[in-house]
């Protein structure tokens, strides 16, 4: 894409999108504002929050009639002693003019033309979840083909489930890890917890970590 848009298209684009957000999902309790980076040209983009029953249907939405149209990255989070947020998962989404482009072609926008859901703009979108050990969210993998990798490794890793993801499996951790072993939940021992098996010398020396001890 040659050139960049302008801080008044990515503006215009932000708050188009919070207000179809609103318009459609407003009374059933979705949240969307437009949140400004903090560093480079400072661009805003759009910070949704939904619970796990409304997260297909505002997924849907966001493809369709928003022009979402690659999911990059899915993150988990356990809050053990969160009150009524236990865990948190976060979706970050983009949306792109260029789409779906044929072998040997080439497709050039520029930047300061775009127009509409061709502007490009950043999504992230949080769902929280109470407490419990059997935390879930529908899976948004038949939406996003990003999301299928993206998933699988926050379930690994956090133990987060997808209701619905086909063929999930370990990605990061052994997959003949015990069943329920999943590394990032804080109840889980770790370096600075006096956890020193991962440190074990196989030349026999004995060597511990130099901050041994310390409570991170």
């Amino acid at each position: 894409m040659g050139t960049t848009i302008t801080i008044e298209q990515n503006a215009e684009a932000a708050k188009a999108v919070v207000d179809n957000i609103a318009a459609r999902f407003g009374d059933a309790g979705v949240t969307a504002e437009a949140i400004a980076h903090k560093a480079g040209k400072k661009f805003e983009y759009v910070r949704i929050t939904c619970s796990p029953e409304q997260w297909r249907a505002v997924a849907k939405h966001m493809k369709k009639e928003i022009g979402v149209n690659n999911c990059a990255m899915v993150t988990g989070t356990h809050y053990p002693s969160g009150g009524d947020r236990g865990w948190e998962v976060a979706y970050h989404l983009h949306r792109w003019p260029i789409r779906n482009v044929g072998a040997h072609k080439m497709i050039v926008h520029k930047g300061e033309d775009l127009k509409g859901d061709d502007i490009p703009m950043e999504f992230e979108v949080f769902i929280n979840l109470p407490e419990g050990n059997t935390p879930s969210v529908p899976s948004i993998q038949d939406i996003w083909e990003g999301a299928d990798w993206n998933e699988k490794e926050t379930w690994d890793l956090v133990g987060i489930d997808f209701e619905g993801h086909i063929n999930m499996h370990r990605v990061l951790n052994p997959h003949d890890s015990p069943v329920g072993f999943h590394p990032l939940q804080r109840q889980h021992k770790i370096r600075y917890h006096d956890f020193n098996e991962m440190y074990d010398d196989p030349q026999g020396f004995g060597r511990k970590p130099v901050d041994e001890g310390r409570v991170k």
